[in-house]
């Protein structure tokens, strides 16, 4: 299953320059999902980070994979997590191997540890042609909107 950036649009409510995942590419609901961010100079952060050596920072690369784990969720989710939100809750080891410069393709693969209607636990990688870029294990709570209390 694919998904252009319209359906992700209306699956999540980043919009730019913080909506980082262009198109979902493979979708197997509450399993695994594959996404990803075309990497340009047009990015806002490259005027800052660095201006003659641009890089995509690390927490943004982090964000991609959770905005992409939260299309897998709510789409397993269907309309009991309906209108609600998916907050990054915890991160761990998450390592960089490799920078992610302008002109990258990022393909942003996550897996399901588990998944539960307020929350998911998910093993995400990044990578760049085919090399390692990152790697985390994420974990996410379904929110309800104007709140920080879990379902």
């Amino acid at each position: 299953m694919s998904i252009d950036i319209s359906e992700i649009m209306e699956l999540l409510p980043h919009r730019y320059p913080f909506l980082l995942v262009d198109r979902i590419v493979e979708l197997d609901p509450g399993v695994r999902v594959v996404g990803v961010k075309n990497v340009t100079i047009n990015e806002p952060f490259f005027s800052g980070h660095f201006p003659d050596n641009p890089v995509m920072p690390g927490v943004l690369i982090v964000e991609a994979m959770a905005q992409t784990g939260a299309v897998m969720a709510i789409h397993a989710g269907g309309d009991a997590v309906a209108g609600k939100f998916m907050y990054l809750a915890g991160i761990d080891n998450a390592r960089f191997r490799r920078p992610v410069v302008p002109g990258d393709q990022l393909r942003i693969e996550l897996t399901a540890i588990s998944l539960r209607q307020s929350s998911c636990k998910m093993a995400a990688r990044a990578t760049v042609d085919g090399v390692l870029a990152a790697e985390a294990t994420l974990l996410s709570l379904m929110v309800k909107p104007d709140t920080t209390t879990a379902l």
